[in-house]
């Protein structure tokens, strides 16, 4: 059994997971999802769940191993923001072509990129990607690595997930236990302190996280690694040293959180940054497990100081809003962690949530829907275009809040939108953050193009028709009048025979 297939397995019995602990063990064996076809990924393979986790580490070259195709759109990464370093922007390929294949000249090709990368932009470590093609062909990516880093002095990671094995999330938890396997524990910090903490599974997407961090920051908690977002090498590199961890998103990183704990002592938790009361309560467990692993008792009394003061500010702000949103219906096509948090989110304003998609939600995310919404009714693991259009269109919800996949159709419904997953322009975590999202769903709702949109175009309106003045001749004389007025239509064989 090769190394790939044995961690794929580990991965697929993960014990953290509460959706695969209620599967059978056959049932388990299968995985979360089917097998891809080779060449039938349409972008949703391993490979691509491991690079979106990756390409987030933003001083890191990133190395694909593939023909051109394989990297695609590398500089908007679904939104991720950086604070400094822009190399993780900067495509790197082996650009493969048929003679490299068929010649065998793939890993030598692969040897001089490496090589390259490091003589003009010397980072501090490049990943190296294999993909669908590298992996049939038997390109040993892991002993090249092994080989360039001792070569070239820097570290350089095998990052063995092609598309073929297994679906984007797959390649998310593939992505975690690279980092495990190369990079996490590999340096050693001299600056560890009391309230070091870690946050995984958290992207930066629009640069989000810089409107939580300064609370951190306020409390005296210093984040070791943000993983994957805007993080650094290093700071990876040496995210064993910290005293307590928060899973942002566990569909993703459940199982890194997981073996940090095993290995090296990590406790960690799941929460949400979206919204006033999950913020809150994230700021006050991290605050918990920092105290339990030996930090000064102080910090709950400053955190919860911190709340109140933070709490205060953004009702003011959101009061504001509460007279034109409350009792607004809102339909949330999204998953994962946000198929809770941000529902939760905007019932604290009075926002009606008729339905939420659990795509992607653990059972834990499901039971919590539950919870807040008191209705099972409103959760759906997945609508069809037709259905979802249908009931924008019958006026069942006032926005849709989703992804780019599925704007058209409520553009098509005449129905506002507003982008909530990775594509979205605007940060929504936090205090501020909450008071962001509020912003833009009112200046959705209320924008005057709606109004226009739906009233019917010119060409659709039915004038009435002005009626004639009654008329002094009789039924006869106006039958005479049209049939002298109309010219008179040959018969067929009077036609027939001026043909000929």
């Amino acid at each position: 059994m090769s190394p790939l297939t044995v961690k794929i397995n580990d991965v697929f019995n993960e014990p953290a997971c509460e959706k695969n602990r209620s599967k059978d063990a056959k049932a388990r064996q299968k995985g979360c999802s089917k097998p891809l076809t080779p060449g039938a990924a349409a972008g949703g393979c391993a490979f691509d769940g491991a690079k979106i986790v990756l390409q987030p580490i933003t001083d890191v070259a990133h190395l694909i191993h593939a023909p051109l195709a394989c990297e695609g759109n590398s500089w908007d990464n679904r939104g991720a923001a950086s604070s400094g370093p822009t190399l993780w922007r900067t495509s790197f390929t082996t650009d493969l072509t048929e003679l490299d294949v068929v010649m065998g000249q793939g890993e030598r090709k692969l040897f001089k990129a490496i090589r390259e990368i490091k003589e003009k932009h010397a980072p501090p470590a490049i990943f190296v990607y294999s993909t669908c093609v590298t992996a049939l062909i038997g390109d040993d990516i892991e002993a090249v690595c092994k080989r360039a880093a001792e070569k070239f002095g820097l570290p350089v990671v095998p990052v063995n997930t092609p598309g073929f094995v297994g679906s984007k999330n797959l390649g998310n938890k593939l992505a975690g236990e690279a980092l495990l396997d190369h990079v996490i524990g590999t340096v050693e910090p001299d600056d560890i302190g009391p309230f070091d903490i870690n946050i995984l599974g958290e992207f930066n997407l629009s640069g989000e996280f810089w409107l939580v961090k300064p609370l951190l920051d306020r409390l005296g908690i210093r984040v070791r690694a943000c993983i994957p977002g805007d993080a650094r090498y290093l700071d990876v590199a040496s995210a064993h040293r910290a005293r307590a961890a928060m899973m942002v998103c566990s569909t993703a990183l459940i199982n890194l959180a997981r073996k940090m704990e095993e290995r090296w002592d990590i406790p960690f938790f799941e929460g949400s940054f979206y919204g006033i009361t999950d913020t809150s309560e994230a700021l006050r467990q991290i605050a918990k497990l920092l105290v339990n692993k030996g930090a000064d008792l102080e910090l709950i009394e400053r955190t919860e100081t911190l709340i109140a003061e933070e709490e205060a500010i953004a009702w003011e702000k959101l009061e504001a809003y509460r007279p034109r949103l409350e009792g607004k219906r809102v339909l949330l096509n999204t998953g994962g962690v946000k198929s809770w948090s941000v529902a939760h989110a905007l019932m604290e304003i009075g926002v009606e949530i008729v339905g939420t998609s659990v795509k992607k939600s653990t059972v834990e995310d499901k039971e919590r829907i539950k919870q807040i919404l008191k209705d099972e009714n409103h959760m759906f693991e997945s609508m069809p275009a037709r259905e979802l259009y249908d009931m924008l269109s019958e006026d069942k919800a006032d926005i849709m809040l989703s992804g780019g996949r599925t704007q058209f159709i409520a553009l098509k419904a005449k129905t506002p939108w507003l982008d909530i997953n990775q594509e979205r322009q605007h940060p929504y975590a936090g205090y501020e953050g909450m008071v962001e999202l509020v912003r833009q769903i009112d200046l959705a709702i209320h924008n005057p193009i709606w109004r226009q949109v739906r009233e019917p175009a010119p060409w659709e309106y039915q004038p009435a028709i002005e009626k004639e003045l009654p008329s002094t001749k009789s039924d006869t004389e106006t039958v005479h009048d049209f049939k002298k007025a109309s010219p008179q239509e040959p018969t067929v064989s009077a036609t027939f025979e001026e043909s000929r």
